[in-house]
């Protein structure tokens, strides 16, 4: 069968069909929380080269890890080795990996007749891949040995035979290895869904009509961000950033009529701490920043990124060389997606709204269950304030625009599962964010601790240096955790490793509100009041800053 327009979308609507079969697959037979409630993982369908044929369901940057960890895997085995029925598996950002030792990939080749048509693959977040810390990660590791077992790009199962001895070491370097077990055969019966689904449909529609199919949607990826780019500012536009260590972090787009190049070759060297990420990690950066300001409704693939240019400079904190500790990449990643989207936004406001709380927050939250003597640790990414635009504020309690749509874990569920009680959780109402159109708010949430010997572990930026404003909004406020002993004053930190903690102490998460747009004079005073009626804003602070009269 010819590949005419209704039979390849309907080629391509399967695809998509299998992905989201896949995700669904994967939630309801994993075994933790942050993958069954907070979805913190991504599928996709792959061509036989390993090419993103279909953008796949889960968080926008673990899909773009998948075609990166497959194209790895490919390269390190020969074709005559990999037969139908093997699982291959990577969590290194050194072999195809991209974030760190945690997220583990799951990739399967597609055979119809003997031809390797294309490849599933996914990706999720575990609880405990072994390494020095619970969880982990840890702020003090100096070297990727440190934060887990390693998988190199290498072969699980062997023409569907689970290899025992492999499947023996991952679980012998978890604390907790029936969990771990649990989520991996998880992802395999995931791949193994998409796999068939895969095959029915090319046997359905020929093998031939089939790769055509994907290689004309890759094709047509293309002709569509080019033309939209027709639309995107012309020039060259630079910008350096201080972060909250002090570093300066440096970025410069150039834009043709045919490239979107990005040259991040200015940076410094990587860190001896974990807050480095790999080359591949700030493409998948790049790639979100360029699909959002060109065509970011239709699905994206391949050949939807062909324009990029990426210039890195090996060694750096965004080039990272082995064996760089890498466990807090997503915070550096997003750091670079949020440079970007900050130096071409007062260019394009109608396309970029200002800044957002830009932090993943990852909390990590662990000890003995009080009930049930089990190790357990909470991984939980935390929502704040995004940024407003013209003509509309800015969205509260979101994730971050790096970590895509994805869920906060109930509280139910962290106090069925886990050893704590949440205690409370609010919007934001700290100033920041003000303008004619106002960032959205972050959250504060407690937790309070049940375990004995627990501990906590959080990474957090735009802790120093808040969500940037436009236009002459203000900016919006800080992200930070504050401990609350029991026994003894609060404590507040940004980044913190294995703290200690005991039965009634509370952890406190504040996400910051988002940067606001336009002249806070101009906000209308209907609005103005609103606001005040609804707590967003004390009565003093909207006379102080709208020159509210109410």
């Amino acid at each position: 069968m010819d590949n005419d327009p209704i039979t390849q979308e309907i080629i391509q609507n399967s695809l998509q069909a299998a992905a989201d079969e896949m995700f669904a697959a994967f939630r309801k037979t994993a075994m933790s929380s942050i993958i069954y409630e907070v979805l913190d993982m991504g599928t996709g369908i792959l061509d036989a080269d390993g090419e993103n044929a279909c953008s796949g369901a889960g968080i926008p940057a673990f899909i773009g890890v998948l075609d990166k960890a497959a194209k790895v895997i490919i390269a390190r085995h020969r074709p005559e080795d990999i037969h139908e029925g093997d699982v291959f598996a990577t969590n290194d950002p050194y072999y195809g990996g991209v974030t760190h030792l945690n997220d583990i990939i799951i990739v399967m080749p597609v055979f119809v007749d003997g031809t390797l048509i294309a490849w599933t693959a996914n990706i999720a977040h575990n609880s405990d891949v072994g390494g020095m810390a619970p969880g982990s990660l840890s702020g003090e590791a100096t070297e990727i040995f440190q934060e887990g077992l390693r998988l190199p790009a290498i072969r699980i199962i062997d023409r569907g035979t689970p290899i025992g001895p492999v499947m023996d070491i991952i679980k012998v370097n978890s604390r907790m290895p029936d969990v771990l077990e649990g989520d991996v055969w998880a992802a395999i019966a995931s791949a193994r869904i998409g796999a068939r689904r895969l095959q029915e449909l090319a046997r359905k529609y020929g093998t031939a009509t089939f790769q055509r199919a994907m290689r004309s949607f890759m094709d047509y990826g293309e002709r569509t961000s080019r033309a939209a780019m027709a639309g995107l500012p012309r020039g060259t536009f630079e910008l350096s950033e201080e972060q909250d260590d002090g570093t300066i972090y440096n970025v410069k787009i150039t834009i043709t009529d045919d490239e979107f190049i990005v040259d991040l070759r200015d940076n410094p060297d990587q860190s001896t701490g974990p807050v480095n990420c790999v080359r591949d990690g700030v493409m998948i950066a790049a790639q979100m920043i360029f699909k959002n300001m060109t065509d970011p409704h239709s699905p994206a693939n391949g050949g939807s990124f062909r324009p990029i240019t990426l210039l890195t400079r090996p060694g750096s904190v965004f080039d990272a060389a082995e064996p760089a500790p890498i466990g807090f990449y997503y915070e550096i990643e997003l750091r670079v997606h949020d440079l970007m989207w900050r130096c071409l936004a007062p260019h394009m406001p109608d396309r970029l709204a200002s800044g957002h709380f830009a932090s993943v927050c990852g909390t990590f939250i662990g000890g003995t269950h009080p009930d049930t003597g089990r190790q357990y640790t909470i991984i939980e990414p935390q929502i704040g304030g995004w940024g407003a635009r013209p003509g509309a504020d800015g969205n509260s309690a979101m994730f971050s625009g790096f970590h895509g749509e994805t869920f906060n874990c109930p509280a139910e569920i962290n106090e069925a599962r886990n050893g704590v009680w949440v205690d409370r959780m609010e919007l934001n109402t700290a100033p920041g964010g003000e303008g004619e159109f106002i960032g959205g708010r972050g959250i504060v949430m407690d937790y309070r601790v049940r375990a004995q010997n627990g501990y906590l572990t959080a990474g957090y930026t735009r802790s120093k240096f808040p969500a940037w404003a436009m236009a002459g909004g203000h900016e919006g406020s800080s992200n930070l955790i504050e401990f609350r002993p029991l026994a003894g004053e609060p404590r507040r930190y940004s980044f913190v490793s294995g703290l200690a903690t005991k039965p009634d102490d509370v952890i406190r998460v504040i996400t910051g509100n988002g940067g606001g747009y336009g002249d806070p004079r101009k906000r209308a005073r209907d609005r103005v009041a609103m606001d005040v009626k609804n707590g967003l804003i004390t009565p003093e602070r909207a006379r102080e800053v709208y020159g509210w009269e109410g």
